[in-house]
């Protein structure tokens, strides 16, 4: 009967251990991941952009606070690509070597020389470990960090980086690496031609932008072909599938966000002025244009970003540094507001967040989901607390008897209690010490054991087109563990107290002579 305490016991902290400790680390990797794409704090002015954020840049670099920082622009494009699929994607300009200081851009380049295998590779089957024809993988991974490639006639022309998994033409390995795939492209006679290459040695994708106008139409269609420089993987299935990455000066150029002369704005104070009687031109007089200025009368217009991207010193893991770091920022930015009135927005317009703040509704949806998870399964554990109690109760009225013995030959009323609670204890202490070898052992293997079960039952619980994040967190927190084991511990001694109490109160002369 204790050994079934035990088992219980057992479950029950293995149970909440593996829940908390993939659901805490779902979050853990879903916060952690905006270091590796965006940086710590993002400011931001979507779709027409600020000027002079290179002087902005320059102030955020003075500050103590600030590790980095480098603009970017985002937009929404279409892509054509080789097997003939039209896709929507989230298109970023970088300048990559800048990119690279904000966030983990150096390490996300998929394509790449590796010199030893992933742990599952036991054949050394990865690409990456041998050579590529016309290219070694150092030039690959160089000209993805800088986002350009050369031509036949040895000039570097700027290319696009993809997620991984935006072209569909990789497949992910049960090993875990990554290899080219082949496509099929459907002919207007209803036959397919196959498509096998390497995007990027071989392939060009073609990128439509659209430039907008102050009130938000579509000016034009810009498109443009770009050989493809490398892939990258974030480790979030979405960003991996949807996001694009080309040079800053391209992306400005597309967008129509690039430094160039324009036509000043009209006079405000003119335009509201009251319309007058309709002036027919004199025939007599040569045709004039006043309304269109000359070029000596056009005025400069700065480069413009969408996006400053800034990381902080240090590992920036709390909310608190985050939000430390943030309000830095606001301080640069007011200055640099007003020392730029009217040509940038204002302080109290312009968007500053931290990424988690960027993306709270996500984050807390995922907290709120974590909270409530762990409290119904700490609600079925207290399965264990009446299992072990009214085990126990059936062990004292097995003992009665022995329990008289005790009290008769001067044996407290506390003490026996004593002997009961620690005897729960003991359970206690076996069970959770148990439970918690059997959790660390589930979930530091987690992600082989679903691969086993997708590979030989077809269960397939983690889907990466239905999650964020392509594996399943493994790891367990230690103050997690701690939690845990303490509350089975104490969870086995409480279902111990009540027969300990009914034990301590038998009257010694009616407990010797119970049959």
């Amino acid at each position: 009967m204790p050994l079934l305490a035990s088992v219980a016991v057992i479950l029950c902290t293995a149970m909440v251990l593996i829940v908390w400790s993939v659901m805490g680390g779902f979050l853990n990797m879903l916060i952690g991941s905006g270091r590796t794409m965006t940086g710590d704090v993002i400011i931001t002015w979507p779709n027409a952009g600020f000027a002079y954020y290179d002087e902005l840049i320059a102030d955020l670099k003075k500050e103590p606070l600030v590790e980095a920082a480098a603009p970017m622009i985002e937009t929404f494009g279409l892509i054509a690509l080789p097997d003939g699929r039209k896709e929507t994607v989230t298109v970023r300009g970088i300048i990559g070597p800048e990119f690279a200081k904000v966030s983990k851009y150096n390490d996300i380049l998929h394509w790449k020389p590796i010199k030893e295998p992933m742990p599952k590779d036991e054949f050394r089957e990865d690409p990456r470990l041998g050579n590529i024809d016309r290219l070694s993988w150092s030039e690959i991974y160089d000209n993805g960090l800088n986002l350009r490639v050369k031509d036949k006639s040895g000039e570097y022309k700027p290319a696009m980086v993809m997620g991984i998994e935006a072209s569909g033409f990789n497949y992910r390995t049960p090993e875990g690496f990554y290899q080219p795939a082949t496509r099929r492209q459907a002919m207007p006679d209803g036959t397919f031609k196959l498509i096998d290459m390497f995007l990027p040695r071989d392939g060009k994708i073609l990128l439509s932008l659209a430039p907008l106008d102050e009130s938000g139409r579509v000016v034009e269609m810009v498109s443009r072909n770009f050989p493809i420089a490398n892939e990258f993987q974030s480790g979030v299935y979405e960003v991996d599938e949807r996001v694009v990455l080309i040079p800053l000066d391209v992306a400005q150029e597309m967008l129509h966000l690039h430094a160039a002369k324009r036509i000043p704005k009209a006079n405000p104070a003119k335009e509201s002025a009251s319309v007058g009687p309709t002036v027919l031109p004199d025939p007599n007089q040569p045709e004039t244009f006043p309304d269109i200025p000359s070029v000596a009368n056009l005025i400069d217009d700065p480069a413009r970003a969408t996006h400053v991207l800034i990381r902080g010193k240090g590992d920036m893991e709390s909310t608190e540094q985050a939000i430390a770091l943030r309000k830095r920022c606001e301080a640069v930015y007011a200055a640099f507001a007003e020392r730029h009135a009217h040509h940038v927005p204002a302080k109290e317009s312009i968007r500053i967040l931290t990424w988690e703040e960027q993306n709270e509704t996500m984050i807390g949806a995922v907290k709120t989901e974590t909270a409530l998870l762990l409290v119904l399964f700490m609600i079925i554990s207290l399965v264990a607390v009446f299992l072990i109690l009214a085990i126990f109760w059936s062990m004292v009225a097995e003992k009665t008897k022995d329990i008289g013995v005790l009290r008769a030959v001067g044996a407290s009323g506390a003490g026996v209690a004593g002997l009961w609670v620690m005897y729960g204890l003991a359970i206690g202490l076996v069970g959770s010490a148990l439970g918690m070898v059997l959790a660390f052992t589930i979930v530091h293997n987690i992600n082989p054991i679903h691969e086993w079960l997708g590979m030989k039952l077809g269960i397939v619980v983690w889907n990466p087109k239905v999650y964020y994040f392509t594996i399943i967190p493994n790891k367990v927190q230690l103050d997690t563990a701690i939690i845990v084991f303490v509350f089975g511990v104490l969870s086995s001694a409480i279902g111990a107290l009540v027969p300990a109490v009914r034990a301590a109160l038998m009257h010694p002369v009616r407990a010797l002579r119970f049959e």
